[in-house]
């Protein structure tokens, strides 16, 4: 936590008064965790609290499940994971949802990527499936980003014939994602969402695939509404999560795009900005 938090009761357009939640689902990188990737100390507390309520709590991340399910391993039963930017959701190690991509489309993406690392564009790309993510680069470099966030992943010769089920293609770009990889991939986005999902990355789905439709589903499976739902992001790809929720926190660190998307304003990944306002407006000691 930085030295001065911000103070969370003058956060400008941050609701008051009783709230019926019944989901809270929040980002991981930028949001939850801070900049060093560490969660909050009072993480676990709130969710044993949560529980106790009958309050779900989901991370929603580009991050794909086998990453997520270790992150929470402690306290995955009855968790619902958003993995993969909402392509693939599960609860207890069963597949709720998915949407895969196809195989070609998956193919010549990678395609795409070998051609703009040969024009000197220092970026690879990571083959998202089901059972594992595979990737060409074999720099530690590189590996050392996709370590972070595909704990189950595989060194191919070619990932263009993966036998898996795709549900995602991520690039990692040494530089500016927004301003590299990002523009490179635009073609796909005719037929394709391309969304450029941190400052690295760069993550191409199915036009219907999206944290927002994952959530949706999910929130017709349980019954729960919009305004039962709190809603915390950073980046673009949670625009969509965002429009789901009623109560919709965008990180006073978030890109500008999600500040002026989201209802509501929560401090800083940094500040423990989801801890603080889920404890604040839920009346939650702890």
């Amino acid at each position: 936590m930085s030295a001065t938090p911000a103070p969370l009761l003058d956060v400008p357009g941050e609701p008051s008064g009783p709230a019926d939640i019944r989901l809270v689902v929040t980002d991981m990188d930028g949001t939850l965790l801070d900049d060093d990737k560490r969660p909050p100390a009072a993480l676990r507390p709130l969710l044993a609290e949560l529980r106790r309520r009958g309050v779900l709590f989901s991370p929603a991340s580009g991050r794909q499940y086998a990453t997520l399910a270790e992150e929470f391993a402690d306290v995955a039963e009855g968790m619902v994971f958003i993995a993969e930017n909402g392509t693939y959701v599960v609860r207890d190690g069963v597949e709720l949802s998915s949407d895969p991509l196809d195989h070609a489309t998956a193919a010549e993406l990678a395609r795409t990527v070998r051609g703009l690392a040969a024009r000197g564009v220092d970026a690879g790309a990571v083959v998202c499936g089901k059972r594992a993510a595979y990737v060409e680069r074999t720099d530690e470099a590189f590996l050392a980003e996709v370590r972070k966030y595909y704990v189950s992943h595989r060194v191919v010769e070619d990932v263009t014939a993966v036998d898996d089920e795709i549900i995602k293609v991520a690039v990692y770009d040494f530089g500016s994602a927004e301003h590299g990889a990002g523009p490179a991939l635009a073609p796909f986005a005719d037929s394709h969402q391309v969304v450029v999902s941190g400052e690295h990355w760069v993550d191409v789905m199915n036009r219907t695939a999206n944290k927002g439709a994952a959530l949706r589903g999910l929130q017709r499976e349980l019954g729960i509404t919009p305004a039962q739902t709190m809603v915390f992001g950073d980046y673009l790809n949670d625009l969509e999560m965002l429009d789901a929720a009623d109560w919709s926190f965008a990180m006073a660190n978030a890109h500008p795009d999600v500040i002026s998307r989201a209802r509501h304003l929560a401090p800083s990944n940094n500040d423990h900005g989801v801890i603080r306002t889920v404890t604040r407006i839920l009346g939650i000691e702890l």
